[in-house]
């Protein structure tokens, strides 16, 4: 469904990434890992066409998406959680989930308000609350809901569970498994190995702008030594 080819990506002289290699198929839940720096979030910035490629191609769906300002990128069907949560402070949490709601691949069973509420029970009471007033969890919750509301192809989620309180990390994650069941895909960026080996398929690192390996939730966790060598702070 998606698949990066040998990309590449700057900001003004500074080279971030040499040739990028990834592919993500319908109904997968695929992680990037690395320590900070090493390129992750610049990989996602290039998908949504937030940063221009030096190399390479991006290709959505069979059609390529890389050169696309970012609002088309994202009406092919992706949607971007991104870190630092970034929900639209002025608005109420209900304003906010139905702000760029769309249907546009007409999904047989839509996330709708409901289904939003039903995962993030949290939220329901707070329908009329103005969301510069939600607390880091219960914002956090908001920025994936309303993603979930443009009923995305692929869900990309950038350290979804950064700086927050283990209770909400927690229904975050149990939030990701529910997603999952519905056959969402998914990439994930995040530094909780157990749990991401516990949801996605597969898993790459990134070291310095190059994925420097590939595999299982069973071969990452069974190699303390690659671990240690990539993803230890």
């Amino acid at each position: 469904m998606l698949e990066l080819r040998q990309v590449g990506a700057a900001y003004g002289s500074s080279r971030v990434l040499f040739g990028i290699d990834l592919a993500i198929a319908e109904g997968e839940v695929v992680t990037l890992l690395g320590r900070n720096g090493m390129g992750k979030t610049t990989t996602v910035n290039a998908i949504m066409g937030l940063v221009s490629l030096t190399q390479g191609d991006i290709s959505f769906g069979g059609a390529r998406i890389s050169g696309l300002p970012p609002h088309k990128v994202a009406r092919s069907g992706l949607a971007l959680v991104p870190e630092g949560r970034q929900v639209f402070p002025n608005l109420t949490v209900e304003e906010n989930l139905v702000a760029t709601a769309a249907n546009r691949g007409r999904a047989s069973a839509p996330w709708t308000l409901a289904a939003v509420y039903d995962l993030f029970p949290a939220l329901a009471p707070l329908a009329r609350r103005g969301a510069g007033l939600l607390s880091g969890g219960e914002q956090q919750m908001l920025s994936i809901g309303r993603a979930l509301m443009t009923n995305p192809r692929l869900l990309i989620l950038d350290e979804a569970t950064e700086g927050l309180a283990p209770r909400i990390r927690r229904e975050i994650w149990d939030a990701l498994d529910r997603i999952r069941g519905r056959g969402q895909s998914v990439l994930v960026i995040d530094k909780n190995i157990k749990m991401l080996s516990r949801i996605a398929d597969r898993h790459h690192i990134l070291e310095k702008g190059r994925i420097v390996w590939s595999g299982t939730s069973e071969k990452l966790l069974s190699d303390e030594s690659l671990r240690t060598r990539f993803l230890s702070a």
